[in-house]
């Protein structure tokens, strides 16, 4: 397994050399003005992050921002494996992560030994992965796809052609019973969305009667098969705002919220819960390991950088490509802070 991240070099300003007093937003702008830096946010980050962002959106959005911008660097403000996305479709550019240990659980899931022997043991099969997946597992796959266009692409592929679907079972279930598809699933599963659960949900429900319940794919069927809409971080996003009711249950990572208030200040929205009956599961701890402050020494720093060896960047680039290309034409979400 290749670790792509690289620390600070010697010397870097470190969070012990910040004025306690300091303007972090100021700050990061000034030094975004200074270094032609771009700053890409996922929904699940902190409001505070998703504000200063230049673009907020899911990783299709994020992914053809990535390969649009004509930034020098992109401060990534997500996890690894998005990172590493923007990397290899700009390999001149400097790409920074805030926190190196911003991974995810369906990446780590799916290791490049495993799955290559998965992909042998079915030489037949065309491998569409989940975008959530290191550059090493990309470079073993035929097409990359995203929650938002995973059924466009599938639907692309020849009907009698089997189909090697990973690392999410949850969404890869999903999209069976929807295209119908023969479909080969991978075992991993998202730490967030696997902790919903059904019995809390349902009571939540039965308190809000006239609440509309949204999930994402990634949840298990069983809190699906109570959605009135299911879809990606984007595709939530705009059922909520422009679904005829006032009141919505969630069931995915909880900082999507924070733009669904700011679009529509006047509807409720309420976290999915888990098995206490608490909404804490909603919270990714992956994605919450970036910061303001982490932002900022990132930019300064210009690390942790990733970097990405010339072979296997081409490797996972032209997976990557392929998703790009068969993809419906969308624009990405544009920060309206």
């Amino acid at each position: 397994m290749i670790d792509t991240v690289f620390d600070a070099e010697s010397g870097a300003l470190t969070a012990d050399d910040l004025d306690p007093l300091i303007d972090l937003e100021a700050e990061i702008s000034r030094v975004r003005r200074e270094k032609n830096a771009v700053i890409l946010a996922h929904y699940y980050q902190d409001p505070d992050i998703q504000d200063i962002a230049d673009f907020v959106g899911d990783s299709l959005d994020l992914s053809r921002k990535a390969a649009e911008t004509d930034a020098d660097i992109i401060a990534f403000c997500g996890v690894k494996f998005m990172a590493e996305g923007a990397k290899i479709l700009n390999p001149g550019k400097t790409v920074v992560l805030p926190d190196r240990e911003a991974g995810c659980s369906l990446e780590d899931s799916c290791q490049p030994d495993d799955f290559k022997a998965f992909r042998d043991a079915h030489p037949d099969h065309t491998a569409i992965t989940y975008i959530n997946c290191s550059a090493e597992v990309k470079a073993l796959s035929d097409i990359i796809v995203t929650s938002s266009n995973a059924a466009a692409i599938i639907d692309q592929i020849p009907k009698d052609q089997p189909i090697l679907f990973a690392p999410d079972k949850h969404l890869g279930a999903f999209l069976r019973r929807k295209t119908g598809r023969d479909m080969t699933l991978w075992p991993g599963t998202c730490i967030v969305h696997e902790q919903f659960n059904e019995r809390e949900l349902v009571k939540l429900a039965t308190r809000h009667p006239d609440a509309k319940i949204t999930a994402h794919p990634e949840c298990p069927e069983s809190i699906l098969r109570h959605a009135d809409h299911i879809g990606s971080t984007r595709s939530i996003l705009e059922f909520v705002t422009t679904e005829n009711a006032s009141e919505f249950i969630v069931a995915t990572e909880q900082h999507l919220m924070h733009q669904m208030q700011k679009a529509a200040p006047d509807r409720t929205f309420i976290a999915a819960p888990g098995a206490d009956g608490g909404c804490d599961c909603a919270n990714c701890p992956f994605m919450a390991l970036n910061s303001l402050e982490k932002l900022y020494l990132a930019m300064v720093n210009e690390a942790p950088r990733i970097e990405i060896p010339e072979d296997l960047r081409t490797g996972a680039l032209a997976p990557l490509q392929r998703m790009l290309d068969m993809s419906p034409l969308k624009p990405p979400a544009r920060n309206a802070a």
